[in-house]
């Protein structure tokens, strides 16, 4: 997100103050609402009562807690403002479900979220429930433009805590000595792969330089949504530069795991390395070592042998920027990466693929980033496999500014210490990134599905 993949800052969510246009008759948002809503759904299904409380971390949030925060979201800012009469399901969970919106009132604290047995998930159902049946007589009226807007917020808000739930979830899950799988396993695309293995890497992308406008332009002609944090657009300067056009793999991560690339502190930033041996890191998150010596990844499908072919996953920013400088090469800016991703990929602008109910109901093969050769997307993947990390601070762009009131909380107060990613991964959902798309996490967060290209000065 989802930066947000942070709860913006917590858990990567990024800010949610964008511009949508009309959107649509009564019919079609209360349609879109339902069809979100049911997604969200969908993906606690194959979950317990138990699955769904676990807090394996102060970064992860339990399952429910997603379920009922977002469904607090529709409440609180549109049923509460712009519902006359409305009475809130349980006055309780004002507090309990607020994530941190100071302007709202007091929170649970975030840490403690697990602590939080009661109320259980099917309290959080019939939360749902009758929250969905107050909004579907809501949007069956004629809407303020504001509150239209501020369902179109709230449907993406929802979708980037979708992504939240997996990645949560994935955790809680990998933190397990049985390493249960969310959704059965599935045959792992060993022909795909292997053609993969085989094929001659492309040559660099290479760019000239020069200024360049990037951003999104928000409540433009097509009335296209984006987060206030990707505008507005601006003109930025690159020295020349060449990125590369495919994402680094998981074999060549094994070349440096190999190469002692955890054991050399000239590669790491000072931070980095402090966090490497503070954590005891020697390979991407959910990687296990076999006695063998061969390696083993957990996903959502299940453990299964690393594939060589796949985009490495599950790194930090610290890892990302040392395998970077072990390469010859640094990651890309902001300004670089959707400059050229924009060039390669122009149709892909506004919606990409990602996250689809097929995902849930077939064979489950998109919970997890594929080889370039095992999917129909962008073979290039500047979407849909792994977010990408940047050499970016994530910060605001010149003439940045954020929307009065509570939602004006989401992105601005959290545009410190944190590193910008690009591009979504398989697990954001369909339609919800765009190149223009800012997602952020702390340098040191490798629960995300977080990878990396790379890039050269010229």
């Amino acid at each position: 997100m989802t930066a947000s993949v942070a709860e913006a800052g917590e858990t990567g969510e990024t800010g949610q103050t964008g511009g949508t246009r009309d959107t649509g008759t009564p019919q079609d948002l209360t349609d879109r609402f339902l069809e979100v809503r049911a997604m969200t759904e969908q993906l606690a299904q194959p979950l317990s009562a138990e699955d769904q409380t676990v807090q394996s971390m102060p970064d992860v949030s339990p399952t429910k807690w997603h379920r009922a925060h977002t469904t607090w979201f529709f409440e609180t800012f549109l049923l509460g403002e712009h519902q006359p009469g409305y009475t809130p399901v349980d006055p309780a969970y004002a507090y309990l479900f607020n994530s941190y919106y100071e302007a709202v009132g007091p929170r649970h604290a975030r840490p403690e979220r697990g602590l939080l047995s009661r109320p259980g998930i099917d309290e959080i159902a019939a939360y749902r429930e009758k929250v969905d049946d107050s909004m579907v007589g809501f949007l069956g009226r004629d809407l303020h433009p504001v509150a239209g807007r501020l369902v179109t917020l709230g449907l993406n808000h929802e979708q980037q805590h979708q992504e939240l739930l997996l990645m949560d979830i994935k955790h809680v899950l990998g933190a397990n000595p049985t390493e249960p799988a969310y959704r059965p396993a599935c045959p792992q695309p060993a022909a795909a792969a292997a053609a993969s293995k085989t094929a001659t890497p492309p040559e660099w992308i290479e760019h000239p330089g020069g200024i360049v406008a990037m951003g999104h332009e928000g409540e433009g002609e097509d009335g296209a949504f984006a987060f206030d944090n990707e505008t507005p657009v601006h003109d930025t300067l690159l020295t020349p530069f060449a990125i590369r056009p495919t994402l680094v793999t998981c074999g060549e991560w094994l070349a440096f795991v190999a190469d002692d690339g955890y054991e050399r502190p000239e590669l790491w930033m000072s931070d980095g390395w402090g966090t490497v041996r503070t954590q005891g890191w020697d390979a991407p998150e959910y990687w296990r070592q076999c006695g063998d010596g061969t390696w083993k990844v957990h996903t959502l499908t299940g453990t299964r042998p690393v594939d060589p072919a796949e985009p490495v996953c599950h790194v930090s920013w610290y890892e990302a920027d040392a395998y970077a400088r072990w390469a010859g090469c640094r990651l890309p800016t902001e300004a670089e990466w959707e400059t050229v991703a924009t060039s390669r990929s122009p149709a892909r602008a506004r919606s990409v693929a990602g996250l689809d109910i097929g995902d849930l109901t077939g064979d489950g093969r998109g919970l997890h980033p594929r080889a370039p050769g095992d999917t129909d997307a962008d073979p290039e993947q500047w979407t849909g496999a792994v977010w990408q990390w940047t050499a970016s601070s994530y910060g605001p762009y010149p003439g940045f500014q954020p929307a009065a009131g509570a939602v004006g909380e989401y992105n601005g107060k959290f545009m410190v210490n944190q590193q910008a990613l690009r591009g979504g991964a398989c697990v954001t959902p369909a339609g919800h990134t765009r190149l223009t798309y800012r997602n952020f996490f702390y340098p040191s967060s490798r629960w995300p599905f977080c990878g990396l290209r790379l890039a050269v000065d010229r």
